[in-house]
């Protein structure tokens, strides 16, 4: 176990708005004079370390991988009917944003859901293909995680649940501005703005060189 901390060494865990990482362990660092205890983790796919204070660690949303039972439910959203609302690309973009970030496998699922497209239908604009993607992405990473397979194996898996040829338009519903309710998962695993972090501390690599910064959240 991470020391001071009830996520274990080497434990795969989610983070809302990176998706699937793995713990390092922890580190102490001295921020304006204060000492911090930091649990470490890395997230492969992005390149990047970042740092959060171990008493903050639950309220940053940070959290274990789902449950197989939890994962199940994303993937009936997965073969579920695609809902599209009547309304501007620009709002749907970031309610799809904000689902993607709230880590939480069923609302990512819904993206990808609403966001699908077989050979049949109209072309997707490139905005649309990039959302489409990182739901995809996000979803399998959690995938993998929990079934011990690698990512192009869980991407191959999703897809092949989504039976991709076989959608048609007939499939997908068209939502009046009015008859739209908002699902209550959005709010499942998003960072309460008002939660003072203390320190995050993220390491990124750029094209050229690496990065370090850190946020101090008052």
């Amino acid at each position: 176990m991470a020391k001071g901390s009830d996520f274990e060494t080497e434990e795969f865990v989610v983070y809302p708005t990176h998706g699937v990482g793995r713990i390092l362990g922890t580190e102490k660092q001295e921020i304006a004079g204060t000492e911090l205890d930091l649990l470490v983790i890395d997230f492969e796919h992005d390149r990047m370390t970042l740092r959060i204070p171990l008493s903050k660690a639950h309220e940053s949303g940070l959290r274990p991988l789902s449950s197989k039972k939890q994962m199940d439910l994303a993937l009936v959203k997965l073969k579920g009917r695609s809902r599209v609302r009547r309304t501007m690309w620009s709002r749907r973009a970031q309610e799809y944003e904000a689902k993607i970030n709230s880590g939480d496998p069923v609302s990512i699922a819904e993206v990808v859901r609403d966001l699908r497209r077989s050979t049949s239908q109209a072309e997707q604009s490139y905005s649309e293909r990039q959302m489409y993607q990182a739901a995809l992405d996000r979803l399998a990473r959690e995938f993998a995680a929990i079934e011990k397979i690698d990512e192009e194996t869980a991407t191959a898996r999703l897809e092949k649940l989504m039976n991709l040829d076989k959608i048609n338009e007939q499939t997908v519903e068209i939502e009046d501005e009015d008859d739209f309710e908002e699902d209550d998962t959005l709010e499942h695993g998003v960072i309460d703005e008002d939660i003072d972090l203390s320190l995050i501390h993220i390491s990124e690599p750029t094209r050229r060189y690496a990065i370090s910064y850190a946020v101090l959240c008052v």
